[in-house]
């Protein structure tokens, strides 16, 4: 069963007539093509494409089978197809009411002449649980950001910019097959590490230094994610318990999880490290999120998350130190829930590494 089933079987289970995508990343989950300015149409027994000429011949070799392209032009607005597939069915019409602004979502409804209903829990359900193909697309993107990471770390050196380092991963990732970058590359060095999300710079790496790299890639339409923190030249002891702290951490997490539990246990367990430590106030973010289409999307391994994670589920594992203005270290795998447990595909070291 493809993944166009799979969505179909699911809008019968809501009882919706049909639903309306027009998210990119919901519409290639949908019909297998990835495109801008578009929107799909589906119902339980039949699925439209509706496009414009600059997509049309693309779409016709790679939508899913079964899959029909509408082309639109200045005569046929793709509104106007809308409204037409829309009079057609008889249940209600469900909507991403979580990527379409309150105006968006008035002036479709107006233009299709119909109510909508939001219909986001359907797919996104359904994309948290990837298929094992899905899984065979992130795995493939996590080997070339992991192929990256190998190239670059013989160039890092005392007075290499933490850009040009960021720029090294985007190139050997685009070389090894990348489609784009999942999200601009960080890489930080010094007291710079001590900000989750800082942005590379000129600054320059010392010896000394942590540097971390939290990186990832497309292929497939599928996000890699991975975040490695090394050391150039030495470490200070404390440098070494925090980096061992937070390795400990990121194990206890993994440890704890499967689909069974909740984001908020996994985040639990792996806090737990971290508070015992004596560090505790220094860990501010969740311990990880869904990876998939996009590079943040549901399941979330968080304190907000009393859910169940569920089987099939993809979540970063990506605990973190950050000591303000001094230094910090994070470390970040991506677990594939299943069975009991969990399939850490992330196959890098996490033993650190002093260059």
């Amino acid at each position: 069963m493809n993944l166009l089933e799979r969505l179909q079987q699911a809008l019968e289970r809501a009882k919706l007539g049909a639903l309306l995508l027009m998210n990119d990343k919901n519409i290639y989950y949908a019909v297998g093509f990835m495109t801008m300015d578009s929107a799909a149409f589906i119902t339980p027994q039949r699925a439209w494409l509706i496009t414009d000429s600059r997509y049309t011949e693309d779409a016709r070799n790679k939508c899913l089978p079964g899959v029909e392209i509408l082309t639109n032009s200045a005569s046929q607005p793709m509104m106007e197809t809308l409204r037409t597939l829309c009079s057609g069915v008889s249940g209600d019409i469900g909507a991403e009411a979580e990527s379409l602004s309150h105006l968006a979502w008035l002036n479709t409804e107006r233009a299709v002449g119909r109510t909508l209903v939001g219909a986001d829990a359907v797919i996104n359900g359904l994309r948290a649980q990837k298929t094992r193909d899905e899984l065979a697309s992130l795995i493939a993107a996590q080997r070339i950001a992991e192929a990256a990471l190998e190239a670059v770390l013989p160039m890092i050196k005392p007075g290499l910019a933490e850009c040009e380092l960021a720029a090294e991963l985007t190139y050997q990732m685009m070389r090894r097959g990348s489609e784009r970058n999942s999200f601009d590359p960080i890489a930080i060095t010094g007291a710079h590490t001590s900000m989750p999300h800082g942005v590379p710079g000129e600054a320059l790496i010392k010896n000394g230094d942590f540097v971390t790299m939290d990186f990832g890639c497309v292929k497939n339409g599928y996000c890699s994610d991975m975040t490695r923190t090394v050391a150039v030249g030495s470490v200070t002891d404390e440098m070494k318990n925090v980096y061992e702290t937070v390795l400990r951490a990121q194990r206890a997490g993994i440890a704890a999880a499967k689909p069974t539990a909740t984001g908020a246990e996994v985040h639990s367990a792996a806090a737990k490290v971290i508070a015992g430590a004596g560090y505790g106030e220094y860990f501010g973010h969740g311990f990880g999120h869904g990876v998939g289409l996009d590079i943040h999307e549901s399941p979330r391994a968080s304190l907000a998350n009393d859910k169940p994670l569920g089987e099939g589920a993809v979540i970063s594992a990506e605990p973190g130190i950050y000591l303000p203005g001094r230094f910090g270290v994070r470390i970040e795998d991506v677990l594939y829930l299943t069975g009991d447990g969990n399939e850490d595909i992330t196959k890098a070291p996490k033993d650190l590494i002093i260059l």
